[in-house]
């Protein structure tokens, strides 16, 4: 196989997935059980908002940067609006705590203007909803949630992006069943003077992520992440792949079918393995297809695509796996946008996945860490992709080891750290089974050995491609050499998942 093929399986879509499009539906509206026996009638649907059009000539019931202030023009409606300026680490965000009834849907609209203008709520007590849009003239927003069953209040917002200019806010509404009790919406102080820290993504999981698997959740035959949990103990996943379909549009895949904004499949999957006590991390790039970075232009079009994402599953961690040309290109475009959201989501992990040679790391890939490190970005963890580099059959854990080892002195290099220190920012990814190099194979008993070689070094995890592949292949079905869907290799299902799950750090 030539290089120019190695991975192609990984984002080539399943033969007869059909194109479909994403709907959005609105929920009706009901009270609660306990309601429903008291009166039969619907609760009313009211605007929530205090002083939602600025039309008191003041801020009054907001909680607003400094950055903000209320202008007679532009407006959208009536003699009033918010004009807002991000600057700095402030990105001008004004928001209003409203109480809610538990269990119920709302709506949340604004009229605003301006580049990378979000509109959306937190303390939803379910998934947080965020949309946004960059318009010269005045456009709508529109998002809608439904309240957790114990949430009595969300706060919402409106807030622009780092590094772009004024942006204007009008006619905010917020609609939905008043509180059940029927308190006022609580009013903020009319006049704040702190400026607002950004607000954090909404965690997922918690814990070490030490032992990520990487699925392809949409292609290569997935399994149900139920299946996955039950069957191997594996609670920590690598999504694999957020691509460009169009028009800067994060999509699984690059396919328009699928993209991040209607998804409900994905993240169905994410709810399952939180539920279960785990968490994901959601891989951009791969190996085929358009990367975010080459398309979208500028670094805060890539930021607020990256961000997008995030905000679609509650992201603590990302992983950025920049293969074939996309490696040491586009450089300063995706390290700037990096460093802006690094920015925006302090607590954000962030995993640099590299492809290997036989002496360690590629000069594009020392380029795109000495990148990274002019633009002020914060690389968490170097994952190094341990196989593909045209090994020797019989020789992958000794070769392994050996191009590990060459990876910490080339980071203690770049980096300035000691070796135990480079060891903790890197982590071991293997590919199971039959990889794209014909002269390459990696068994169980490889991965074991390979296993306490990553103990040793108390690397920061260990992981590997991946687990549409942990099944044994049909015998009276031709497969391809290295098989998007199994091992071809003699093994019981999950196999190979189980032995990365023993990694402890």
């Amino acid at each position: 196989m030539t290089p120019t093929l190695r991975r192609r399986w990984r984002v080539a879509l399943t033969a007869g997935v059909t194109a479909a499009t994403a709907t959005a539906v609105a929920a009706a509206m009901s009270p609660t059980a306990a309601d429903a026996m008291a009166s039969p009638a619907p609760a009313a649907t009211a605007q929530l908002l205090t002083n939602p059009g600025f039309e008191t000539g003041t801020l009054s019931g907001w909680n607003c940067s400094p950055q903000d202030k209320v202008v007679t023009t532009p407006v959208a409606e009536g003699s009033y609006a918010l004009a807002a300026t991000p600057s700095g680490g402030d990105y001008a965000q004004c928001a209003q705590t409203v109480a809610v009834r538990p269990g119920s849907t709302y709506t949340l609209t604004a009229q605003v203007q301006g580049s990378y203008v979000y509109l959306g709520a937190t303390g939803t007590g379910t998934t947080d909803p965020s949309t946004w849009t960059s318009s010269a003239s005045w456009a709508p927003l529109s998002t809608t949630f439904t309240t957790g069953p114990a949430t009595t209040s969300v706060t919402v917002w409106v807030h622009g992006w780092y590094g772009q200019g004024t942006f204007g806010a009008d006619a905010l509404s917020l609609t939905g069943p008043p509180p059940a009790d029927g308190t006022p919406t609580p009013t903020p102080t009319p006049t704040p003077t702190p400026t607002p820290t950004p607000t954090p993504t909404p965690p997922g999981g918690t814990g070490a992520f030490q032992h990520p698997a990487y699925l392809m959740p949409l292609d290569n035959s997935p399994q149900s992440v139920t299946d996955i949990v039950q069957g191997s103990g594996e609670k920590q996943f690598l999504l694999a792949f957020v691509l460009d379909s169009g028009g800067c549009t994060p999509a699984w895949d690059g396919d328009p079918a699928h993209t991040v904004a209607a998804d409900t499949t994905v993240r169905a999957d994410v709810d399952a393995v939180r539920a279960a006590g785990g968490d994901v991390a959601v891989s951009f790039g791969g190996y085929n297809g358009t990367e975010l970075g080459a398309s979208c232009g500028g670094p805060a079009a890539l930021a607020a695509a990256y961000q997008q994402v995030v905000d679609a599953y509650r992201l603590t961690r990302i992983d950025l796996d920049w293969e074939g040309d996309d490696l040491d290109a586009d450089m300063a475009v995706r390290w700037a946008a990096i460093k802006t959201l690094e920015q925006h989501d302090p607590g954000l992990d962030v995993t640099l996945t590299i492809p290997m040679t036989s002496v360690g790391l590629p000069d594009t890939g020392k380029d795109e860490i000495r990148q990274a490190i002019a633009a002020g970005a914060r690389i968490d963890v170097v994952n190094i992709m341990d196989f593909d580099f045209g090994l020797t059959a019989g020789t992958e854990t000794d070769a392994a080891e050996t191009v590990a080892d060459d990876v910490n002195t080339q980071l203690q290099a770049l980096y300035g750290w000691d070796s135990a220190t480079a060891w903790a920012h890197t982590s071991i990814q293997l590919m199971n089974g039959h990889t794209d190099q014909p002269s390459e194979l990696f068994t169980q008993d490889t991965f074991t050995a390979l296993l306490a070689f990553a103990q040793s070094k108390h690397v920061a995890a260990f992981t590997y491609w991946d687990v549409n592949r942990d099944r044994a292949c049909d015998p009276n079905t031709e497969h391809r050499w290295a098989d998007g869907a199994c091992s071809s290799v003699p093994q019981n299902p999950w196999d190979f998942t189980r032995i990365v799950t023993r990694y402890t750090g």
